[in-house]
């Protein structure tokens, strides 16, 4: 999957997530932005412009309008409005201006910055064979900020550590969009990768398939969050090709992807699990019985190889832990 092409890479793992998205921004908006207050710059998780209606941002706990003076505001009316030109100059920046040269990203939908933020596209969609081909006519982007957030997983994980084996338990998160999935994903990588010593875990060699290259936002093939020391990622490959890739070339203990629920994904797992490779994935949905619904994931529940089922929400704000089951006895472990 290709990278905007005049976009470098973040300055580094702490540089503040808002100010790695601005560039792509045209200078009146970006100026906008940049002079929100801090408190609501680190609540900042969407910036969505749509053609000629306002400027829109999501916040942790709600939604906002900000106006052409700078200001949040709570009616449409009083916000700054997008204009033609401000999308034309954003999609510029986000491409190189070179938007057809990303034809893949456009069937997808988005486009991965570096440093794993991710923009998505809306407009007239190009069919061809009864698939979309491209998007033209693009009138909608949502800026979505990728957040590292250190010490998220520290709670969850020694639900997830079979100490016996020293290793992790086959794993799943699911929870609904915007309840930090991947977020918490990257940390337990990191800790994982890392060994905690509190919890008696040697480092554990990690595979990462980020197809969408927001767990590791790689730039030229180098990670640039902090994914750990023994952490291996294939950027920007489709999942099930990209755990077979890494369970014959790169030996690992743990794979670990993002957003499963193809047929393909669930047979790509299946051989993971015959290979002895512990698994750490996420999946979008807000209870195991929609999980269960769906033709691919049942065939994963059929074959009860995942030992914990964690299920995330907003209820204590981004990446709250509701829920942790037992995959083999689906008892509630608790959530501290």
């Amino acid at each position: 999957m290709a990278t905007a092409p005049l976009l470098r890479p973040v300055k580094s793992s702490k540089s503040h997530p808002v100010e790695e998205v601005l560039p792509v921004l045209p200078v009146q908006l970006r100026n906008l932005i940049a002079g929100l207050p801090p408190e609501v710059l680190e609540r900042l998780e969407e910036i969505r412009l749509r053609q000629e209606r306002p400027l829109a941002l999501g916040l942790v706990h709600k939604d906002a309008f900000l106006s052409p003076e700078g200001n949040l505001v709570s009616s449409p009316e009083q916000a700054y409005r997008v204009s033609a030109g401000d999308l034309e100059r954003t999609l510029q920046l986000v491409t190189g201006s070179s938007l057809y040269a990303l034809e893949e990203e456009l069937r997808n939908g988005y486009i991965t910055l570096p440093g794993g933020h991710r923009v998505g596209l809306a407009g007239r969609a190009v069919m061809e064979g009864g698939r979309v081909k491209t998007l033209k006519y693009i009138s909608s982007l949502n800026i979505r900020i990728s957040r590292e957030v250190p010490g998220l997983a520290t709670p969850l994980l020694p639900h997830l550590i079979d100490r016996r084996l020293k290793s992790i338990y086959h794993t799943l998160i699911f929870s609904p969009p915007r309840c930090g999935k991947t977020t918490l994903l990257r940390d337990i990588i990191r800790q994982l990768s890392n060994g905690a010593p509190e919890l008696d875990l040697p480092g554990l060699t990690v595979g990462v398939v980020d197809e969408r290259s927001e767990l590791a936002g790689c730039y030229r093939g180098v990670p640039q969050r902090d994914v750990g020391v023994r952490t291996d990622v294939l950027d920007g490959c489709p999942k099930a090709e990209g755990m077979i890739m890494l369970l014959r070339s790169m030996a690992p203990q743990v794979i670990a992807t993002d957003e499963i629920g193809r047929d393909e994904d669930i047979a790509a797992l299946e051989e993971v699990f015959h290979a002895g490779v512990r698994v750490l994935v996420t999946v979008h949905g807000a209870s195991l019985a929609e999980l269960a619904s769906r033709p691919a994931l049942q065939h994963l529940f059929k074959l009860k190889v995942i030992q914990r089922f964690v299920l995330l929400g907003r209820s204590r704000g981004v990446g709250t832990v509701e829920d942790i089951l037992d995959g083999q006895t689906m008892r509630s472990l608790g959530v501290r």
